[in-house]
């Protein structure tokens, strides 16, 4: 029933959508997204755009309270942690059942991360599984009895319940991947608000309401997500009916559906953070005084005022100021300053060496990057560097930094948004984390001062004592400078003004369970 469903409202918005003024189809909501999906398969993805979509498709034990980064059951309902902090037992709600009709229970659960993390489970091999390392405490998963799962981990460890709420922690159901293996990823199952419709490449996903859903179903009978990589393309899409949601906006065109009273403008901030990743390991990033002096010479309040319009602002170091608790208020952006640039150029030993800058055509939290790419590119070779573009489409962009930048560029874009003050530079700024480690240290910065830090800052359990850690390590990358601080983003989207509870999270997830789209 699903499949005809899905397929009837493909049809209907197909026939719809060439029409000038297309009007979406009745009660079923449709998002422009930045890209097509990697897979839907939540723990063998790391982009927010693929996010947007799963959290409507799974649950997690638990999930992020409406409006904030804090956690609140979800498939769990409560939980127990030990004085010692490393175990978490927790029970589980009865009567919920996956979208194929099979039972949730603490089976399932131990099935789901005992897949990810380790390499002797039957369907290890259905990964890679990138994101794994926020369980790398985890030694244990136990099945108590149905409805009681505990975690044994390896040490106390602050982002648990954080990371759980993550889409890593979302639940799949185990007799999908034991039907479709490697193919999972286009066969979901999870027992969210949306059951998986279908998906036809590069142009649609669609999720369909489902009707059993534990948590109450929802409104629409079905969800459309759109990949639309170019922005113009989006954005004509949007204002010709084609979409309801539109994420990302460029700040060009914000103001444009401002002023115009059929759209609403929701704009929000969270921990996001725009920076360029620096190659350590070769010439000329390998020295600290050539990635200060791409620091100095990149006049990052231009890009913020000029081509972001004042939607972000100039980030100081690898810790956004969204996570006020953790964040160092003493550190300063590195100053527009080209002379020093010079300078420190002349002191590393460079002499106008080609420089290979990949630059993607989109993505998430990405925010204008050609743009952007472009104006960097004009800003380096003024003080000297030898600097050539390389663009590439989002998830090819991701298969070339992913794997690490030796032997190919000397830098890249980047941008994540992150759960927890952990999470970026755990995964991204450790040497444990280099990509051959399965991290995403892709410029494979190292510093053991920075690594006892964040092993220390993930133990204690004293929430200003982690704070003090996390603060000292911002310091240090600071100085070390293995990344260009760029920018802070303020989220955006769009959805025509008869779209009804929209709302956006500081996760940066679409959360549509309670979206409603009146005739």
């Amino acid at each position: 029933m699903k499949n005809i469903l899905a397929a009837a409202l493909a049809s209907a918005f197909l026939a719809l959508a060439p029409q000038a003024q297309a009007q979406t189809p009745p009660n079923v909501l449709v998002v422009g997204q930045i890209a097509e999906p990697k897979s839907l398969d939540p723990h063998a993805v790391t982009a927010v755009n693929d996010f947007r979509i799963l959290v409507n498709l799974y649950d997690g034990l638990v999930r992020y309270k409406d409006g904030t980064l804090e956690v609140e059951p979800s498939l769990a309902e409560s939980w127990t942690i030990s004085e010692d902090g490393k175990s978490y037992t927790f029970k589980l709600k009865e009567g919920v059942t996956f979208h194929d009709g099979t039972p949730f229970n603490a089976e399932a659960v131990k099935f789901n991360f005992d897949r990810m993390l380790k390499e002797d489970h039957p369907f290890h091999d259905t990964g890679p599984f990138p994101l794994s390392f926020f369980f790398s405490t985890v030694e244990d998963v136990t099945a108590e009895d149905d409805t009681t799962v505990t975690f044994s981990l390896s040490a106390p460890y602050a982002p648990f319940l954080s990371n759980l709420a993550y889409p890593t922690g979302l639940i799949v159901s185990p007799a999908a991947v034991e039907k479709f293996g490697k193919d999972f990823g286009r066969n979901p199952s999870g027992t969210g608000a949306y059951r998986f419709g279908e998906w036809d490449a590069n142009a649609k996903m669609v999720a369909v309401r489902n009707e059993d859903y534990w948590d109450g179903a929802p409104d629409l009978e079905a969800v459309i997500y759109r990949p639309i990589t170019d922005a113009n393309t989006r954005i004509a899409e949007m204002l010709s009916g084609g979409l309801d949601v539109m994420v990302e906006v460029p700040p060009d065109s914000l103001q444009q559906f401002k002023s115009d009273e059929t759209f609403t403008v929701l704009e929000q901030a969270g921990p996001h953070v725009w920076f360029l990743i620096l190659n350590a390991r070769e010439a000329p990033f390998d020295n600290k005084a050539a990635r200060q002096a791409a620091n100095y010479a990149i006049d990052k309040k231009a890009l913020v005022e000029n081509i972001l319009q004042g939607t972000a602002e100039v980030a100081a170091g690898p810790t956004p100021p969204a996570f006020a608790w953790a964040y160092n208020e003493n550190l300063e952006p590195y100053p527009y300053d080209p002379e020093k640039a010079k300078e420190l150029l002349k002191e590393a030993g460079y002499n106008g060496e080609e420089v290979t800058f990949y630059v993607t055509e989109g993505g998430s939290g990405m925010l204008d990057p050609i743009a952007m790419g472009t104006a960097i590119q004009a800003d380096l070779q003024a003080v000297g560097m030898n600097v050539k573009i390389e663009t590439y489409e989002w998830n090819t962009f991701l298969g070339k930094v992913n794997p690490g930048l030796e032997g190919k560029a000397a830098m890249a874009e980047m941008a994540w948004m992150t759960n927890d003050p952990d999470t970026l530079p755990f995964l991204a700024l450790r040497t444990g984390a280099m990509p051959d480690k399965g991290g995403f240290n892709s410029g494979y910065y190292s510093n053991p001062e920075v690594d006892a830090l964040l092993e220390k800052a993930r133990e204690v359990t004293d929430h200003a004592e982690r704070a003090a850690l996390y603060k000292e390590m911002q310091e240090i990358v600071h100085e070390d400078a293995p990344w260009v601080f760029v920018a802070n983003w303020k989220q955006n989207a769009v959805t025509k003004a008869s779209v009804e509870d929209f709302k956006l999270q500081p996760s940066f997830f679409l959360m549509l369970q309670d979206v409603k789209k009146p005739q």
